[in-house]
């Protein structure tokens, strides 16, 4: 039987490492409609529902549970709970709240959302974590749709990373981040290439995919399906190039269609919501806005480094409150990315597919449990002291 086109250049790239671009058709092929199928799914096979509610590890003498900075993203929540109980099967005192991006979601008593808003006192980006009693989301018709306009706007900045790697206006931008990378005339021509292919799969399949899946991650999960056809090395290579690209598009996302801070957190109060500042290394000028806050969060795996730092503000700050005041509370987010959890181990990003819902091994660090002890905080107190304001 005759090889056919995409066969030879399958070949081609796995005897000499790089793919013959002149074999490859600019239109779509059957397996791209496929694959773009596949990574815009919500839908779960056995195989990867069984890979969410299994956990590699588990932590039994974990008594209490604080998870307020978490993604579902399109894994049904059943599905998370049933790996938490694996994980956590002694933890008693709980309060587990999921924060998807921009957008509310609800599981049991509490509801809560992870919001990117703009911070005018020092001219970026930052993000809040809001958490609600479920009872009064549907009061909340503003946020509501202040947070409908920013889902939409968050998710055009895909549409900006894929015009910058095909358009010839954005020459410069690929050529900055070739020039970063390292990467070949011939990496550019392929990703502009597929990327191609990708915009045009989402043009014909808009009304058919979920807004969920409209977000950056969709350009590096469409080039990870092409592993098997031009190899792990060279799409390694190509997704380093992409991820500079895109650090350039955020670099320079316009903020002014977002909301400022202040309102975020002005509207949320009204619904009696619980405010924390997540990513303390990202946002830690925040700090100094004095926004009316219930605690920030000193730790999680993508911050590390002022952790103790920061626990030494909160206490600082605390003792010099006046009587009656409420104390800033101390939070640690896992930031767990449900989505990972679905996909071939051979295709996660190793650190985002580590993180687990309410693992914070730091409340339990030798060393950080001095600070901790001397500002009266751990786990159980912070669940207690939130739940009590979030009921109030």
């Amino acid at each position: 039987m005759p090889k056919t086109k995409m066969e030879v250049v399958r070949l081609d790239a796995n005897c000499q490492g790089e793919p013959d671009l002149s074999a490859i058709p600019e239109e779509i092929a059957p397996f791209e409609r496929e694959l773009f199928a596949e990574i815009v799914s919500t839908d779960l096979t056995p195989a990867q529902k069984k890979r969410v509610v299994t956990p590699s590890r588990t932590y039994p003498r974990q008594d209490s549970l604080l998870a307020v900075h978490w993604h579902p993203e399109f894994v049904p929540m059943d599905l998370a709970l049933q790996r938490v109980a694996a994980m956590f099967p002694n933890a008693r005192e709980k309060l587990i709240i999921p924060t998807q991006h921009n957008e509310i979601l609800t599981l049991g008593d509490y509801a809560g959302v992870e919001v990117d808003c703009y911070s005018h006192g020092f001219n970026r980006k930052v993000q809040l974590l809001l958490h609600f009693r479920a009872d009064r989301v549907e009061r909340g018709h503003v946020l509501s749709s202040m947070l409908a306009h920013t889902f939409k706007y968050r998710s055009s900045q895909l549409f900006q990373f894929m015009d910058a790697l095909v358009r010839p206006a954005d020459e410069d931008i690929r050529q900055a981040a070739a020039g970063e990378t390292g990467a070949t005339a011939d990496m550019v021509r392929f990703a502009s290439l597929y990327t191609a292919k990708l915009q045009e799969l989402l043009d014909l399949n808009w009304t058919a995919t979920p807004a969920q899946m409209i977000k950056n991650k969709l350009v590096r999960n469409f080039f990870d399906g092409l592993r098997q056809r031009y190899g792990d090395r060279y799409i390694g290579r190509v997704q380093v190039y992409l991820k500079a690209v895109k650090q350039l598009i955020k670099q320079n996302f316009s903020l002014k269609f977002f909301y400022r801070a202040s309102e975020v957190i002005e509207e949320a109060r009204s619904l009696g919501a619980g405010v924390v500042i997540p990513h303390p290394e990202q946002f830690w000028p925040i700090l100094l806005a004095e926004y009316d806050v219930d605690g920030i969060e000193v730790w999680n795996p993508q911050s590390r480094e002022y952790t103790e730092f920061l626990i030494n503000v909160v206490n600082r700050h605390n003792r010099s409150l006046a009587g009656g005041a409420r104390p800033m509370l101390v939070f640690m987010g896992d930031d767990c990315h449900m989505g990972e959890k679905v996909k071939d181990p051979a295709m996660q990003d190793a650190a985002k597919a580590s993180r687990e819902v309410g693992y914070q091994p730091v409340w339990d660090d030798m060393g950080i449990r001095k600070s901790l002890i001397l500002g009266g905080m751990h786990r159980a107190r912070v669940i207690t002291e939130y739940r009590s304001r979030l009921d109030g």
